[in-house]
């Protein structure tokens, strides 16, 4: 693997933008506090922007994708050939990402990490072909070394892109039959959890099916219990391609200065990951919601993340954290517009 880019420093956040834009706030028409989490995120990304008045014009969505080995077990409601379709409809304008990207005005761009069938070519995708999907993590890795770290780096090539490009806002999507039992499986063996707390119904199990799938990742957690304390080996052990590729997106934002809004359980336990191998990027990390899955308000919890919405979701590909982006722009919006009171001829509150 070359060289662990992901310990690398992350950008210190801007203290004294941070400073400049709370005292901003107090300024404003409209009593302190009275506006009350759209003061707080404002004031967070006008420190992570290093401007006093943050904007949020340009918004990048990459969707990552991959296949799992573990599919094999039984694990999902879903046949696995439904990522290599779901590819054609994000690039297609069908699926639920694409029309919020378009009503964003946001760039979206699909990454196929590598699917079942790798020999899918398809305009507007980009097809790296890393393996046809992982291996099945209850009989070994789920990927080698040499492809977690290809995953990592596509995950941060993406990221760079995202930033030649403008963007001030970086979102993550997913997308792979199988992926929240790998997410799942993660989450359990980073926070040494009870399997039966952190696992749900992914795509639409019934009870059956999810005390199955809590039975293959108590397998899987015995398999590799012995590398545990190491977060990497820990991905590369239970993750997916799009899990990894999340953890790189996410490592590599907080280097180069650019915030990321985080989706729903997969994209959060990418997070978590990303976190324990570099702290600091966790300053990086807005929350856009807590979705349905179980293990998602466990994960949020011990991030200390609050998010934005609770809408029920538990589609993935980026939709719930792409929700939030209005919520956002109009977080900005009324910091960077409102009058202040001397502007206004507003009498302030006494001193």
């Amino acid at each position: 693997m070359t060289q662990s880019w992901w310990l690398n420093p992350c950008k210190p956040v801007d203290i004294n933008v941070v400073e400049q834009a709370a005292a901003r706030q107090q300024q404003l028409t409209k009593p302190a506090g009275s506006l009350g989490r759209l003061e707080s995120v404002a004031v967070q990304l006008a420190g992570l922007q290093g401007q006093i008045k943050p904007t949020l014009a340009q918004v990048w969505i990459a969707i990552f994708a991959g296949d799992h080995g573990v599919v094999a077990e039984g694990v999902s409601a879903f046949p696995q050939e439904v990522t290599g379709q779901m590819l054609l409809n994000f690039v297609s304008g069908g699926a639920a990402i694409s029309v919020l990207a378009r009503q964003l005005g946001a760039q979206l761009e699909v990454v196929d990490l590598g699917t079942v069938n790798p020999a899918l070519n398809l305009p507007g995708v980009r097809h790296l072909n890393i393996g046809a999907g992982t291996a099945n993590f209850v009989q070994g890795a789920a990927m080698t070394q040499a492809q977690g770290g290809q995953a990592l780096q596509a995950g941060r090539d993406s990221l760079l892109r995202a930033k030649v490009a403008g963007a001030q806002l970086f979102i993550g999507g997913e997308m792979g039959i199988g992926n929240t039992t790998a997410a799942s499986a993660l989450a359990c063996a980073l926070l040494d959890c009870p399997v039966a707390h952190l696992t749900g119904p992914g795509t639409g199990l019934n009870a059956e099916g999810v005390s199955h799938k809590a039975q293959v990742i108590e397998r899987a957690l015995a398999l590799h219990a012995a590398q545990r304390s190491d977060a990497l080996q820990t991905l590369f052990n239970l993750g997916g391609f799009e899990i990894a590729a999340l953890v790189g997106a996410y490592l590599a934002a907080a280097q180069e200065g650019v915030a990321v809004l985080v989706d729903g359980f997969i994209c959060t336990v990418a997070a978590l990951v990303a976190v324990r191998l570099n702290p600091a990027c966790r300053e990086w990390l807005l929350f856009g919601h807590r979705g349905a899955e179980p293990g998602h308000r466990h994960v949020l919890e011990t991030l200390q993340a609050e998010p934005l919405l609770e809408l029920g979701l538990r589609l993935g590909e980026g939709s719930g954290a792409a929700l939030a982006v209005p919520l956002l722009r109009l977080a900005c919006d009324l910091h960077g517009q409102m009058a202040t009171f001397a502007e206004a001829a507003v009498a302030d509150r006494p001193a």
